[in-house]
């Protein structure tokens, strides 16, 4: 059905009908999506590396965790989660306040927050670790991070590339490296 269509077919069937029905196509697309890893505490090297997205909340001075766990694309390197951000999303404006600790889930957990404000808690299933947060300048690092999206996200990093390399240069991205504080846990 194109988008068109569903669209007609919902002004035709009232608000709540269309609701239930799209909430029900949101819950079917959760269920499919991958799940992290099957055991308690499992962060094996494969599951570092290849894990889809990273769920990253700030954490403040008392350790509650941020409202926001967004999931992004990241690499593992040097022992770390990599990503880039923008340079005012909520993680860099974090870490620029002094939030220098968050906590990260990895796997594939669907998107965390959904339509009409629900949210999807599932990534709290997998393991996490706390991390501490910091901000890298480095060409380098960039070139590291991009490389392994090159292989990580090939279908998509074609249209993201360029986005990145130039907002890296003009200040617009930044990358934050979350190094981990604890062992994983359930």
């Amino acid at each position: 059905m194109t988008r068109r269509g569903f669209l007609r077919r919902v002004a035709r069937m009232g608000r709540w009908s269309a609701v239930v029905i799209f909430g029900g196509v949101l819950a079917q697309r959760e269920a499919r999506a991958k799940t992290g890893p099957s055991k308690r505490g499992d962060f094996s090297k494969a599951h570092l590396e290849k894990s889809e997205f990273a769920y990253i909340s700030p954490l403040d001075s008392r350790g509650a965790e941020s409202t926001c766990h967004a999931e992004l694309w990241y690499a593992w390197l040097d022992g770390s989660v990599v990503v880039i951000v923008s340079s005012d999303g909520w993680k860099a404006r974090a870490v620029a306040k002094g939030r220098d600790r968050a906590r990260v889930w990895l796997g594939n957990h669907g998107r965390w927050k959904g339509w009409f404000g629900s949210r999807n808690e599932a990534f709290r299933q997998a393991p996490s670790f706390d991390a501490r947060v910091e901000r890298i300048e480095s060409d380098a690092k960039l070139d590291a991070l991009l490389a392994v999206y090159e292989t990580k996200y090939p279908a998509e990093i074609a249209s993201w590339r360029d986005r990145m390399r130039s907002g890296f240069k003009d200040g617009s991205r930044v990358i934050l490296r979350y190094r981990p504080t604890t062992t994983p846990t359930r």
